[in-house]
């Protein structure tokens, strides 16, 4: 027990791997020739191995190692270098919008990958053109407001080399949360900056702040809503959850309002030749939304995660399912035992399936009512769009040498959504 005590003390004492010259002080020199003394000598009942016999046993070792699946959060995948091509991947507005531009999301991501650019430089540098574009109306600038008439943003980035990452919820007045949560990953020591916080780093950071992001499109659509709702829905939060979800889906069957923009958003996840990956998700949030609420997308392991040894995930479609179930997360936990990208992808939508158990929430089959999309790319450069149902609407996007694709997703259910 003293040994030990005396061995635990040392260690204490000992200093890092910096070689500042000369010898160490006298106390710890006379501790540290104690120490040696201590575990020098051989404890007592240890049986000493022979050569043979210590080969033989790690050789026993390593084929039980072998046959063994990797632990949860263990087992990194191991990459030759130049294995993998430069690939960027995304949901399928990625490859539509351009701002003006000659390109879209991940063409641009693409090709800042391919000339050097750092690649979280470039993600960010692809959904900015998305955030920017009036014409989506699920991210950035001209993203469907809150139930106020409010535009709140949330984005996160993630970098996997650095192991870093930043992230901004509620932010309003900035075109470009995703460049203010890159900010909060670079320039603070925080994962998260909410509302009034997150604005007023953004504005010493010396992003524009902006009275409203709002476009005639998306305060057209706000009023629309607002005029289709009981105004005494406010005395009661059920009947205010009712009518909310009511006149939102009467204005998809009227064909006011996309489907795929109800809840909006865009995920871009992209890897360089050296296997450098990182992600970034944004969005302006569930349409009509309480005012503060925030979703899956700036919350790490929800609408994105990224391990820069393991793969990326990301996400589109309703946050509170993906929240319950941190299924970004689980999804890279999957890759990392070995799963494909689309079956680490839909073992997520699985459990998102059986967590949903609130009837208003299922269909006449017992299945999600609402859709949720995942597109998952692994250290290989494999990738998979998977979403719960099916549809020619479900599909996301891929950029490679040979140029931009917009690809179906894998469905859990065949069958469309009736959210």
């Amino acid at each position: 027990m003293r040994r030990e005590r005396l061995a635990r003390h040392v260690r204490s004492l000992r200093p890092g791997p910096v070689d500042v010259g000369g010898d160490p002080p006298e106390p710890l020199r006379v501790v540290r020739s104690q120490l040696d003394r201590v575990i020098t000598k051989e404890p007592p009942m240890v049986q000493r191995l022979s050569r043979r016999e210590f080969v033989k046993a790690g050789a026993a070792a390593g084929v039980v190692a072998a046959g063994a699946p990797p632990a949860f959060g263990q087992g990194p995948t191991l990459l030759v270098p130049g294995a993998v091509k430069a690939i960027v991947i995304a949901s399928a507005n990625g490859n539509k919008y351009k701002n003006g531009g000659p390109r879209t999301a991940v063409e641009e991501a693409f090709a800042r990958i391919t000339r050097g650019d750092d690649v979280l430089d470039a993600v960010i540098a692809g959904v900015n053109i998305v955030e920017l574009d009036p014409e989506d109306d699920s991210v950035g600038y001209g993203g469907l407001p809150n139930a106020e008439g409010v535009v709140q943003l949330d984005s996160c980035c993630m970098h996997g080399p650095k192991k870093r990452a930043g992230g901004v919820a509620a932010l309003e007045g900035v075109r470009t949360p995703s460049l203010v949560a890159k900010a909060v990953a670079e320039q603070t020591d925080h994962h998260l900056l909410v509302g009034r916080g997150a604005q007023d780093f953004a504005r010493a950071m010396g992003f524009r702040i902006e009275d409203d992001l709002n476009t005639e499109n998306s305060r057209r659509k706000w009023l629309e809503w607002k005029r289709r709702i009981d105004p005494k829905h406010y005395l009661d939060p059920a009947t205010r959850s009712e009518a909310a979800e009511r006149a939102r889906r009467e204005m998809v069957a009227e064909g006011l309002l996309d489907p795929d923009r109800v809840y909006g958003t865009i995920n871009c996840d992209g890897i360089n030749a050296r296997g450098d990956m990182c992600g970034v998700t944004t969005t302006s949030g569930l349409s009509w939304k309480i005012p503060g609420r925030v979703g899956d997308s700036p919350i790490l392991g929800a609408g994105l995660y990224v391990d820069g040894d393991v793969g990326a995930a990301g996400s589109t479609g309703r946050g509170e399912a993906n929240l319950f179930n941190l299924s970004s997360f689980l999804i890279v936990e999957n890759l990392r035992r070995g799963m494909h990208p689309k079956d680490a992808g839909m073992d997520a939508l699985k459990r998102v399936a059986a967590n949903t158990v609130e009837k208003r929430l299922l269909n006449d089959k017992a299945h999600p009512m609402f859709d949720l999309k995942f597109y998952v790319l692994d250290r290989q450069g494999r990738h998979a769009g998977v979403s719960l149902h099916g549809g020619k609407a479900k599909s996301y996007a891929v950029c490679t040498e040979d140029g931009p694709r917009t690809l179906p997703c894998d469905a859990l259910f065949d069958e469309p959504d009736t959210e």
